[in-house]
């Protein structure tokens, strides 16, 4: 019986299964499947083996549990298993093994992802690394204040500043300041390798977690984020910043990147950097800082606007204390210094706007010459930490602006003053008065308001004159009202003083209207325009109406220096400038001044005409200006119905303009009222006089180049002034002035008078018979009779009979 049951038991698996289900019943089949279970799973844990034989694996258990079977029975169902096929053992294993095999299958698959993620990951990595090269500073990074001096290079009149940053050698700092950084921001700073992954993985958590944006940068992080890469929220701007962190650790010294990190890091009080921020927290440079000083500015780092002592002393005092304790434990400062030391006191935060009162006006004025000239723009003057040395004169400067800010008794509110001062030899502008205050009015009254300058227009038809071969001893008819061709309205002088025949000198001392007229009538008005821009003007002017010779066209304070300085030069223009030079924050020059020296007139000629113009303060409408003791060359001018009046005056070294005018509440123009004793056209005499008493203070009286009047009286053709119509006589007046005292004519015939005076203090009368004749600044004597002038204030005159004249 045994014998049968191992007989049985030796038959091939398959028979035998089907058998024993037949013949023993579900109880046979279920302890089978049961054993086979067993060690089916005994020998799936088996590892590599399992996974190598598949399927067969079960048979070989089964040939394990019929052990006690013959070598040859065994071979035999070894065999008969293998060439069954896997069809027949597989239902029989269906359930659990499938399961089995789908765990291996997700195993194996997650494990080769996660393994072709790290590869991908570490050879995007290495690309990167490869491929990514340090770049240029960005340049908010490298951006520092332009700082804006006068002539001497020392004074500041302020800056321009995208940021409040100045870009410092930071050698010159004692080694704690950049400690007291390190202690504060990065410990391991000197001995990490430009990222810190432990605090870049905290990070991670903390922002997958909250949603939040922690960096857990290093210095070096810090520092490529600000000095190359700009501002990095995104995590793949983080990825570049900690590549970037990686290859500056390995090219630069950490000295390099602490310097960098320390002219760039932010610090609250709109200080960028560590030497801005000692300025405006303790009001000295970095390298004075103290130790404690510097422990409380590294404190405050990550948070200085809300960690500012002023506005939260608990925690700043508590991060001053935690910079102070970090510096002693790694050795910065002894335990002597860590207990010395104590929270500084800081200054008040200033609110100054650096545009404020007068300097605005001229911080302006640099900035569009330097932008205009096409040198810089005006990002780069805000960014570029230049050292911008000016022409301006700290003394002339304040002085313009005293004598504009001091406001006469009786002067109307609204009424504007602009002014400027330059050295005519180079054009170089030494001070202006640009109004009292930047802030509350942004108009430049010296290089962007514009008034009619009036009367201080005729010396361009005077050069003109000159220029045609006439001679200044010409005479023109000078008497008031008078009419013109092509004109409808008469002309009339100021006050319709009638003159009388006049020659140029006294035409212009004494402003005559009616005889520069005549003047500009044969001259033509396009003759005079185009002088006047040859000289400098830039500003439109009538060509086409005889009238521009009385200054109806308006132009700016500038200008009209600028051409007035072309004749003071005799005819070479030199533009005037307010900006000397500009350099580098390492003081390379980056930028000099391009004057020019073109000539555009003869100098003879234009030396008439400053001979002309000396008259005007020696006894003609600026006497005023004689207080001043040096020899002036001046003209007044006022504009039509007195809305503007002006006075431009020079000695050879400074030529000054001052003007006012009167502009109602909506701009509209006003006629300009006597105040304090003053008329319209006489306060800017007043004005020039009050200034270059003190601007030429000290210096030596210098007299104008000789000007040799060698025209012809009517001019080459006979036919300017009176011409060739009536019989001249010529005669020489004596001068008690200074300045040389030019020939005057005297007319006969159909000239309506018989009597002038010439430019001096005193001066003789032609012998004839009554008339009218110009009044002198003193006595006049003639055989016809005698007459007194007095020292008024010039440019009115009467008419006296028996050749008497009065003048005013």
């Amino acid at each position: 019986m045994a014998s049968q049951k191992r007989s049985a038991s030796s038959r091939p698996r398959s028979a035998r299964s089907a058998s024993s289900t037949r013949s023993a019943g579900s109880d046979a089949y279920d302890s089978n499947s049961s054993q086979r279970a067993s060690n089916s799973a005994s020998h799936s844990s088996s590892g590599t083996r399992a996974s190598q034989h598949g399927s067969h694996r079960a048979h070989g258990s089964h040939s394990q549990r019929n052990s006690r079977s013959s070598s040859s029975a065994s071979s035999r169902r070894v065999a008969a298993t293998r060439h069954s096929g896997p069809g027949t053992h597989r239902a029989e294993g269906k359930g659990p093994k499938t399961r089995v095999k789908g765990r291996h299958l997700i195993l194996k698959w997650s494990l080769g992802l996660i393994l072709t993620f790290i590869a991908v990951a570490v050879g995007a990595f290495a690309y990167l690394y490869v491929t990514t090269e340090i770049p240029q500073p960005e340049k908010v990074a490298m951006a520092a204040k332009t700082t804006v001096y006068y002539s001497d290079g020392t004074t500041p009149i302020g800056s321009y500043a995208a940021q409040n940053r100045e870009i410092i050698d930071c050698s010159t700092l004692p080694k704690y300041v950049g400690q007291a950084i390190v202690a504060s921001e990065n410990r391991t700073f000197y001995q990490d390798k430009g990222i810190d992954l432990r605090g870049i993985t905290r990070a991670l958590i903390t922002n997958l977690r909250t949603g939040s944006r922690q960096g857990g940068s290093t210095i070096t992080q810090q520092y490529a984020e600000r000095y190359y890469l700009g501002e990095t929220t995104t995590y793949k701007g983080k990825l570049r910043e900690a590549i970037l962190a990686i290859k500056i650790a390995q090219t630069q010294s950490k000295d390099t990147v602490l310097c960098n990190y320390m002219n760039t890091i932010y610090l609250g009080r709109g200080a960028y950097g560590i030497q801005a921020a000692a300025k405006t927290y303790f009001n000295k440079d970095a390298k004075d800082l103290t130790v404690s000083e510097a422990a409380m500015l590294a404190g405050i780092i990550p948070a200085p606007s809300t960690w500012d002592p002023a506005i939260s002393p608990k925690q700043a005092t508590s991060r001053f204390n935690r910079v102070i304790r970090i510096m002693k434990e790694d050795g910065y400062i002894t335990s002597a210094q860590a207990a010395e030391a104590a929270m500084p006191q800081t200054v008040a935060q200033t609110t100054e706007n650096t545009y404020q009162g007068y300097k605005g006006y001229l911080l302006t004025m640099v900035e569009q010459e330097l932008v205009n000239s096409k040198a810089f723009t005006k990002d780069e003057l805000e960014t570029g930490g230049y050292k911008i040395v000016t022409t301006f004169d700290p003394n002339l400067q304040n002085e313009m602006q005293s004598v504009g800010d001091n406001r006469a008794s009786g002067m109307p509110d609204g009424m504007q003053v602009g002014a400027i001062a330059a050295d005519p030899r180079d054009g170089s502008i030494k001070s202006i008065y640009g109004g009292t205050d930047y802030l509350t009015h942004q108009l430049n009254n010296a290089t962007q308001a514009t008034y009619e300058p009036g009367s201080t227009m005729k010396p361009f038809a005077l050069l003109g004159a000159a220029q045609a071969g006439v001679s200044f001893n010409t005479m023109f008819n000078g008497n008031s009202p008078q009419t013109f061709k092509g004109l409808i309205s008469s002309v009339a002088n100021s006050g319709n003083v009638s003159y009388g025949y006049v020659n140029l000198y006294k035409a212009t001392a004494f402003s005559v209207n009616t005889a520069y007229m005549r003047l500009n009538e044969k001259l033509t008005p396009q003759k005079t325009a185009e002088i006047a821009h040859s000289a400098g003007i830039t500003s439109d002017i009538d060509e086409t109406s005889p009238y521009n010779v009385l200054g109806i066209n308006s132009v700016t304070v500038k200008e009209l220096t600028q051409a007035h300085a072309t004749i003071a030069t005799g005819g070479v223009k030199h533009t005037l400038h307010c900006v000397s030079k500009v350099l580098s924050s390492d003081n390379k020059e980056l930028y000099s001044a391009k004057t020019g020296d073109e000539r555009v007139f003869e100098e003879n000629d234009c030396a008439l005409v400053i001979k002309a113009m000396e008259g005007t303060v020696q006894y003609g409408t600026g006497k005023e200006a004689r207080s001043i003791g040096h020899t002036i060359a001046g003209k007044t001018g006022t504009a039509n119905d007195a809305y503007a009046a002006s006075f431009v005056g020079y000695t050879p070294q400074l030529i000054s303009t001052w003007a006012m005018w009167y502009p109602d509440a909506n701009g509209n123009p006003q006629e300009i009222p006597d105040f304090n004793g003053y008329t319209h056209s006489e306060y800017p005499v007043h004005l020039f006089t009050e200034f270059m008493k003190q601007a030429l203070k000290g210096t030596e009286d210098t007299a104008f180049p000789t000007a040799t009047d060698d025209g012809k009286v009517g001019g080459p053709d006979g036919t300017w002034g009176t011409g060739g119509s009536v019989t001249r006589r010529s005669y020489s007046g004596s001068s008690s002035s200074s300045s040389p005292s030019p020939s005057a004519s005297a007319t006969t015939g159909t000239a309506p008078s018989t009597g002038s005076t010439d430019e001096g203090n005193t001066g003789n009368t032609t012998s004839g018979g009554s008339g009218a004749g110009a009044g002198g600044d003193g006595s006049n004597t003639g055989t016809g009779g005698t007459g007194a002038g007095t020292d008024g204030t010039g440019g009115d005159s009467t008419t006296g009979s028996n050749g008497t004249a009065t003048g005013q």
